[in-house]
């Protein structure tokens, strides 16, 4: 037993010994065998679970990670060689808006498929906790995408990561780890806007990001029917999923993101089942298309999501452009224990109650369809937004959105004594409001007289900085968190601050 305890642990200091230096939400590495946060025990609840639902332990996982939802899940190999649903963890909060990652700065957090190996894990991160997501992978890179230290990690705090509270990201780094004491060279990090479900795929049927949305649809359909982790290359700027060497070929096929396609099959066995599925999707998206099922409107200026559980937590809080929560719904989740600390200093996504403009927007990067294949081809990016020196201090200290592709209100400005026409029209909030007004009982019309100057607008309060309060070096495991059931190395990550810099905790000041 000595020699077993003694193995593992030189196992983690030669698996982690190489790790680099990660930025952005991460400081300086230290050996995961030395480091206290990195080994903390994988909860016995959780270990419970596994036993329930014949797992091992040291068996590999797979991620997947849903914006819309706000949600991550941990799946886990069962003795079978099938994966299954272990947990399901509620996400603190995420940055940008719904679709891939394009360039360095964008502040959107990425989507797609990419691949976790040791040297990615991050024990000494300024975020507690954190994981490399490998971002850009070959494909980002084929598209010119760029960008740097894209992560998961705790301090609910994110700048373009994946942000869990610090007793989540313990549990996930836990699964990581015992994962590659068993063997798993890496685990696979799978980044969707929401669930490929046909309901989604038709309420954004619109969104110019569609065409990218069905090519990694394909490899989500190639897990949900086979619960394998899909094997993922890439050819002609595409995704390719389970590709095989061709019956009369000598030699397994060599792919390279920008170059042409080589010859490949996809076992018929797979090709049948996801055929069937995608089939079936289809008929379902036709039908609630068909009913006029209405499409989900595009962000506009939203910065992120939160999960609801963390939203009703918090005052003003808001799920941004993840799935929110109405009336008794809300209440009753302000009661639920929430799953880990939410620090004083968490910024929720601020709703934008203005009129959805008509505007057409910035286009962002979009698949088009290869000729004769079932995946789809991207093209550029779209062209790069900069911001002067004091719009970016502004935003760093929180007073509008840093770094984001969302649109940015216009700040405010201070009327003249002779405004122009634009400026005196009346916005449609404005008009109805006064519509409103006129009808009321009481109401004196002498009143009603427009003003010949607008009073010069007042400079805004700054909010107040909440500072969140010391937390111990260790979390303990999800209180909540009850275990639900369910039914090619890449290579990336935004600037390394440290834990207590300017930059990591003026950036969430309200």
């Amino acid at each position: 037993m000595n020699s077993r305890s003694l193995a593992r642990a030189l196992l983690a200091s030669v698996a982690l010994a190489a790790s680099i230096v990660l930025a952005g939400c991460d400081t300086d590495q230290v050996s995961l065998a030395t480091n206290a946060k990195a080994n903390q025990p994988v909860p016995p609840k959780l270990v419970a679970a596994m036993a329930e639902k014949d797992m091992d332990l040291n068996s590999p996982i797979l991620i997947r990670l849903f914006k819309q939802e706000a949600e991550l899940e941990i799946w886990k190999q069962t003795r079978s060689g099938r994966f299954a649903l272990l947990k399901t963890y509620p996400i603190c909060r995420w940055s940008g808006d719904l679709g891939p990652k394009v360039r360095e700065g964008d502040r959107q957090a990425p989507e797609g498929f990419y691949s976790i190996n040791p040297s990615q894990m991050n024990p000494q991160s300024a975020y507690y906790l954190s994981f490399n997501t490998g971002f850009p992978n070959a494909f980002d890179k084929a598209l010119g995408r760029t960008g740097s230290q894209l992560m998961v990690h705790g301090d609910c705090s994110s700048r373009g990561c994946y942000a869990m509270t610090d007793e989540q990201i313990a549990e996930i780094y836990s699964l990581g780890r015992e994962s590659f004491f068993g063997g798993q060279k890496a685990f696979q990090f799978q980044a969707y806007p929401f669930r490929m479900t046909p309901v989604n795929m038709a309420k954004h049927r619109n969104n110019p990001n569609m065409a990218f949305w069905k090519m990694i649809k394909e490899g989500y359909d190639h897990f949900e029917v086979t619960r394998q982790e899909p094997k993922v290359d890439f050819c002609e700027k595409k995704y390719v999923f389970d590709a095989a060497k061709a019956p009369d070929a000598k030699r397994d096929p060599v792919f390279d993101a920008s170059a042409k396609c080589p010859a490949y099959v996809i076992p018929e066995e797979i090709a049948s089942a996801v055929r069937e599925k995608q089939e079936r999707d289809e008929a379902e998206y036709n039908k609630l298309v068909a009913k006029n099922i209405p499409v989900a409107r595009l962000n506009t200026g939203i910065d992120g999501g939160m999960n609801k559980i963390f939203a009703a937590k918090i005052p003003e809080g808001s799920t941004g452009l993840s799935e929110g929560a109405e009336g008794n719904t809300l209440q009753m989740l302000a009661m639920a224990k929430a799953p880990g600390t939410i620090p004083g200093t968490v910024n929720p996504p601020k709703p934008n109650l203005e009129p959805v403009a008509s505007a057409a927007q910035e286009e962002p990067v979009v698949a088009v369809s290869a000729p004769a294949t079932n995946t789809r081809v991207a093209s550029a990016a779209a062209p790069e937004k900069s911001g002067g020196f004091f719009s970016n201090l502004g935003r760093k200290m929180g007073f509008g959105t840093a770094d984001t592709t969302a649109t940015t209100p216009p700040p405010q400005a201070t009327a003249s004594v002779t405004p122009s026409p634009a400026a005196a029209a009346p916005s449609t909030a404005s008009k109805l409001k006064a519509a409103v007004t006129k009808l009321m009982p009481g109401h004196d019309k002498s009143k009603d007289a427009p003003a010949v100057a607008a009073k010069p607008a007042e400079p805004a309060k700054p909010a107040e900085t909440k500072v969140a309060a010391t937390r111990p070096a260790l979390k303990p495991s999800v209180g909540n968190g009850d275990a639900t059931s369910g039914g090619g190395q890449l290579a990336g990550a935004a600037p390394v601050v440290s834990s207590n810099s300017f930059d990591s905790r003026f950036s969430a000041v309200k």
